[in-house]
Formats: C-alpha cells, structure tokens, sequence
C-alpha cells in the first residue's frame, strides 16, 4: 500500500472516528429526556449520572499521547472503536442508577481516545492543514448534530435502549473494517501539511497561558451548551413540542457548527491564527448572552451564534497545535490540549445540574456565556501578544 494511499484511508476512517465520537458522546442528554419519563426521575438527577463520561474523557485524553508511542495510533484508534461499541451495547442494558452511571463512565474513557490520537493521525497525513481540519470538523459536528435527531426518533419509536444500541453495533462494525483496511500504523505517513515549519514566537509562555485558559473556559462552554441543548429548546422555545421535533431543531443548530468549521477550515489556510482567533470568539457570549435572556426565536439564534463560534473555536485550536508544535511532540501536545479542555468540562454536567435547580436555564447559559467573555479576551491578548514583536520592529525602522 502507498503512502498516498494509505494516508487517504486513514483520514476516512478519522473523520468517521470523529463523527462516532461525538455521537455516541452526546446519545444519553437526548435519550435522558425519554428515560427520565419512563422512570419517573426528574431530569437533574439522571443528568448527573453523566459525570463520569465527561470526566474521563477529558483525564483519559492526557496519557493517550504517552500510550500511542508504545502500541501505536492505529492500534489505539481501533480500541477506540470497538469500546465505543461495547459501551454502547452496555448501555442499552442498564436498569439502574449505578448502571447507567458505570457504562456512561466506561464509555467515556474509550471516547478520550479519539481526540488527542486522531487529531495527531490527521495533521501527520494532510496536505492541506485548513482544509481537512475543517472538514474533520464537519465530520465531529455532524455526529453531534445527528445524535440528537437520531437518538430523539430511536427514543420515541423503539425505545431508548435501541438509541444506544444501533449506535453500538455501527461503531463495532467500523471498528473491523478499519483493523482490516488499515494494518499499518500511520508512523511512516506523510509530513506535509502536518509537518509545515513551525511559527516562532517570542513570548511562549505567556501565550501557553492564553492558550490554557482559552481551552480550559473553552471545554467548559462546549460541554454546557451541547450537552443541555436538547432540554433547553425542550424547556424555553415556548411551544410544546414532541421529542422527535425537539432533537431535530437542536440538529440544525449542530449542522450551523459544522458549516462554521469548514469555513474555519478555509480561513486557517488563508489568514493568522490570532486574527481567525479573535474575531471568531465574540459571538460566544453574544450568543449565550442572547439564548440566556430570550426565547423563541432569539433563542434560537442566540444558540446558533454560539454554536458557531464553539466548534469553530475546536478548529483553531487544532490548528495552533499544528502550527506552533514540533511534529514529534504533537501527539502529546493534543493530549495535553484535550485533557485541559475535557477534563475542566467534566465539571459541566454537575454544573448544570446545580444551576438549572437553583435558576433553571437561564442561570445556565448565563454562565456559559460568562465563560464565552473569558475566552473573547484571552483571544484578544493573543492577538496582541503575537503583534507585539511586529509593531516594535515597525518602530524602530
């Protein structure tokens, strides 16, 4: 097998992986709605037992890095898919409290796998680093955007163990065909889009930091807002609507973060990292500003704003791991990167949990968009930092 090719075939099964990932990631906030009817259990309580997921899937991202110089990426990406299933399945049995609060853990830590080991895989085997990181983009939102669609239909028409367990059994399948399609691990593909000189700055550690906060209020409004879309159209949209409908609208919120991350994936291509940066990051708290105080309508494009602003903020922070990372160190670097932003975030859904019973939503997205400022000004001290050096050579010429 060529390098061509087998680069290709890896950047497939990668997206595919992101798009799993995602889904599966993102079944129980959709299908919690359905459960908490059947079971009689008010829907604060049943939220909570997601904590692990996200727990684990951000303290797990941390030593994948580590792991995939001694079994390898592809062996790793693998394990992925077929834990991913497992879970799945599992969940699909679970009739209790501790069950599903088991299963949802165990499946968290298969998910951590993909981020820091597929993101290294994409940026090794690219030609075109905006392009295929904005593409793998749409792939991830794409699976969020479908899992609460999907999972609200399964929910409503089969039951929700179905919604869990069809999921399982693709992620199953993928994981052969991916085994049989790719033996080789990536270690020999190419370098090119991935392996671009890196940028050299002149205050490393004061960007580290802008950067570190950045992800960490980062993966905090991730978390929040994907996670509690379903219920807060459910909640605040003001018109009863049925589950099936509910999971729709909130796909089409998705599918606006999906078409934002192809055009971040254009822009990398063509302008700064700092300038996407910062101009991306003021529709956060615009946005959870706007769903916080309205409803309706307002709501909708509140949640729409900042949706594209939250998977487009994933791309550029892809992206300045492959720009500014040397190729040997990346895979660790996009460990660290996911640990700071998904291990933070696991605190979303506790987070949740306590302000929707103390303020309902708009205590939520109140916060979130709290969050959203945090990250707007650490984009704008990026920037500045990065034009420093430029400026004062412009002075003194």
């Amino acid at each position: 097998m060529t390098h061509d090719v087998l680069s290709r075939r890896t950047i497939v099964f990668v997206n595919i992986a992101h798009a799993l990932d995602h889904f599966v990631i993102l079944i129980y906030p959709t299908a919690v709605i359905a459960i908490a009817a059947q079971r009689g259990v008010d829907y604060a309580t049943l939220i909570g037992l997601a904590t692990g997921t996200f727990v684990a899937f951000g303290l797990l991202s941390l030593p994948m890095g580590w792991l995939a110089e001694r079994f390898g990426r592809r062996n790793l990406l693998a394990a992925f898919f077929l834990g991913c299933g497992a879970s799945c399945l599992g969940m699909a049995t679970a009739n209790s409290d501790i069950a599903f609060a088991l299963w949802l853990t165990v499946l968290g830590v298969f998910a951590a796998i993909y981020h820091p080991i597929g993101s290294a895989m994409l940026v090794s085997h690219t030609t075109r680093l905006g392009r295929d990181l904005g593409w793998n983009g749409v792939w991830g939102n794409l699976g969020a955007a479908s899992a609460s669609g999907v999972t609200a239909f399964l929910a409503a028409s089969l039951g929700w163990p179905i919604a869990f367990a069809l999921p399982g059994v693709v992620c199953l399948a993928m994981g052969a065909l991916f085994m049989s399609r790719v033996p080789a691990d990536e270690g020999g593909g190419r370098k090119a889009g991935g392996g671009e000189a890196v940028i050299p700055v002149s205050r490393p550690v004061i960007l580290l930091v802008l950067f570190a906060v950045a992800i960490v209020t980062g993966g905090l409004t991730f978390n929040i807002t994907t996670i509690a879309l379903p219920k807060v159209i459910d909640e605040r949209l003001g018109l009863d609507l049925p589950l099936a409908m509910i999971g729709s609208l909130a796909t089409v919120v998705f599918v606006v973060g999906a078409l934002t991350q192809l055009l971040m994936g254009r822009l990398v291509d063509r302008y700064t990292l700092p300038a996407i940066f910062a101009g991306l990051s003021v529709l956060q708290p615009l946005g959870l500003g706007l769903a916080a105080w309205g409803s309706g309508i307002v709501l909708l494009l509140g949640l729409t704003l900042a949706m594209a602003a939250i998977y487009g903020q994933v791309v550029i922070n892809d992206a300045m791991v492959a720009r500014y990372v040397p190729p040997s160190h990346r895979a660790k670097a996009y460990s660290v990167r996911y640990f700071l932003g998904y291990t933070t975030s696991g605190f979303a859904v506790p987070l949740i949990a306590l302000l929707h019973g103390q303020g309902g939503f708009p205590a939520v997205l109140a916060t979130a968009a709290g969050f959203g400022a945090v990250i707007f000004g650490c984009a704008l001290a990026f920037f500045a930092v990065t034009h420093m050096p430029r400026a004062a050579e412009a002075a003194a010429e």
